[in-house]
């Protein structure tokens, strides 16, 4: 296994994101707990935060606690 890779899914946290996005749900599954705290008190940043992070995530750059990407397959 690729140590730069997460063990995290592409297809979990990209529906995560989309459907519930503006709660930072996302972000607690890869383990941004920080983030994904600040994201549910702001409600995504009203959504621009959310939408932001659907882009960062369906372009594959969306990353875990650790730095790790999260992988595609």
């Amino acid at each position: 296994m690729d140590p730069t890779i997460s063990d995290k899914g592409f297809v979990p946290t990209a529906l995560l994101c989309f459907f519930l996005g503006v709660f930072g749900i996302h972000r607690f599954y890869v383990g941004k707990i920080g983030t994904g705290i600040l994201q549910l008190v702001t409600l995504g940043g009203l959504g621009i935060w959310a939408l932001i992070d659907l882009v960062i995530i369906i372009c594959g750059n969306f990353t875990d606690k650790e730095g790790r990407k999260i992988k595609n397959s």
